[in-house]
């Protein structure tokens, strides 16, 4: 069987933070670009998380790439193989949904010292939520009524949350470069929502 191709190719913009980002770059440059197609990208974003827990360390990559008519999602995460012969297995998963199922962007500000807060990035952290319906939380509590002395079961009440997708981006971590491509890449998706 042939080797099928990408159909797509990426600027060199996003090749560049594929590859600096270092977890499999060959393989999420394909999927991206499979992804993306022939369509124009906007605006990107790259983010790399690692994970330990007991047995190993975890990398995680996420992909947001604003073309002007979809939002393309890309992961690729560690996993651990059954196979004895071959321990080390990722998995690569896709998602592109059209701009206008995209429900919210979020963006979440963390200010160390606001009083004397000057507009830099640096110390600050951001927290960048997309929700377009396809993942709802439920957060449940206990009904209680004003009557301290009452025991009776009023049942639940909560609330629905639709976040489909949350990356928190520190510029303590990961330089504060990282926290303004997050700023640039929700204002860019912002602007095209509702259109």
């Amino acid at each position: 069987m042939p080797r099928r191709q990408s159909t797509g190719t990426l600027p060199a913009d996003l090749q560049q933070d594929i590859e600096r980002a270092g977890y499999l770059p060959a393989v999420v440059s394909d999927i991206v670009a499979t992804a993306v197609g022939p369509d124009t990208v906007v605006a990107h974003l790259v983010h790399q998380e690692t994970t330990f827990d007991e047995q190993a360390v975890r990398r995680h990559l996420t992909v947001l790439v604003l073309t002007e008519g979809r939002l393309v999602i890309a992961h690729a995460d560690d996993h651990e193989s059954g196979d004895v012969e071959r321990q080390h297995v990722a998995t690569a998963t896709t998602e592109t949904v059209p701009l206008r199922a995209v429900r919210g962007v979020m963006l979440t500000h963390v200010l160390p010292d606001p009083e004397r807060f000057t507009g830099e990035l640096t110390g600050r952290a951001v927290t960048l939520t997309l929700g377009w319906g396809a993942v709802s939380r439920v957060d449940l509590v206990p009904a209680a009524c004003s009557d301290p002395n009452c025991e009776g079961d009023h049942g639940y009440e909560g609330t629905v949350a639709s976040d489909d997708i949350a990356l928190r981006i520190s510029a303590d971590t990961e330089g504060p470069e990282a926290v303004g491509r997050a700023l640039e890449f929700s204002e860019q998706l912002s602007a095209r929502l509702g259109r």
